[in-house]
């Protein structure tokens, strides 16, 4: 009898964290007006169109851009009008005094209700297989892909605490496979990590945080450019070119691309979900937005034994 006990206690979990979350989604949603939030990347993609969602809605908005005086940026700008609750500011997440900067800028203008979100929107990618990348790759994408988000967190989280703010962080699907890409899924399976650990010891201070999953959205980020063959070729070391002829090269090239061509454009979609993370009273610790057949190889890959996931992702690569 006492052996079944754990099994019930999940049981009972299980049938009241729904009612749970029923009776917290008839709280009020979050009033824009009087918050500020920063984000990280807004020079496009994701973070642009989030930085002029939430002006929109009522937000302070703190828009980091990697090229203040960019096409982006200027854009920004122009887009939000002259209300003055949007305000472009440069952010290279890999430099400390960039975010040092950032937070400073942000004290000298927060509005009467304080500091209420931090979107981690930064990132980068690029496709090779593991030896065609060299070090100092390794590097930089672990610096703004990771180091970049936890950087900018622990700058700003004594203020997130003060506020009992938001944290939202950009992953991906990517975090729980990898299709040529492993130098992106490494970092997004990373980042996931240092959520949970955070979601945990942020609980008791009132701070929620919030990771985004989106699934194949490359047309509408353009974060990662198509690669032709000759490219990578280029790039190779004399090693790795003794092992890997240029047909394999084309072949693995052709694959990648023809994924990216598949990327959805509606990244409102995925902008969406990062809204609700932040003015929810609800909020999901993770917010998957993908199509059916990305989430099912998630699925597989969560469930299924490592050697199935292996025989899927072959299979996949061989054709």
């Amino acid at each position: 009898m006492w052996a079944a006990a754990p099994l019930l206690l999940l049981f009972l979990l299980l049938l009241l964290l729904p009612l749970a979350r029923l009776c917290r989604r008839g709280a009020a949603r979050v009033e824009p007006a009087g918050r500020a939030v920063l984000i990280t990347g807004c020079d496009s993609g994701f973070g642009h169109l989030l930085a002029l969602r939430l002006h929109r809605l009522g937000f302070t908005v703190f828009a980091g851009c990697l090229c203040p005086g960019g096409d982006g940026a200027r854009r920004l700008q122009r887009e939000a009008g002259a209300a003055g609750r949007l305000r472009v500011l440069r952010l290279d997440v890999t430099r400390a005094r960039d975010v040092r900067a950032a937070k400073e800028l942000v004290l000298s203008h927060l509005p009467e209700r304080g500091f209420w979100g931090l979107v981690n929107n930064a990132g980068i990618s690029t496709f090779g297989e593991t030896g065609w990348l060299p070090m100092e790759t390794y590097e930089k994408f672990a610096d703004v892909n990771l180091l970049g988000s936890i950087r900018t967190t622990l700058a700003f989280l004594p203020l997130l605490r003060k506020y009992k703010g938001r944290i939202v962080f950009m992953s991906s699907i990517i975090a729980y496979f990898t299709l040529g890409n492993g130098i992106y899924s490494m970092t997004k399976a990373a980042i996931e990590k240092f959520c949970d650990a955070l979601r945990l010891e942020m609980k008791k201070f009132g701070v929620q945080v919030c990771i985004i999953q989106p699934g194949n959205y490359a047309r509408s980020t353009k974060i990662q450019p198509p690669l032709s063959a000759e490219e990578i070729w280029s790039e190779l070391s004399e090693e790795e070119k003794a092992v890997y002829n240029k047909e394999y090269v084309q072949e693995r090239a052709n694959f990648f691309n023809s994924i990216l061509s598949e990327g959805s454009t509606n990244g409102s979609e995925v902008v969406d979900a990062m809204v609700d993370a932040l003015i929810s009273p609800a909020p999901k610790a993770r917010y998957m937005v993908a199509k059916l057949k990305e989430k099912a190889l998630v699925f597989v890959c969560a469930l299924f034994p490592t050697v199935v996931m292996d025989s899927v992702l072959s299979y996949a690569l061989s054709k």
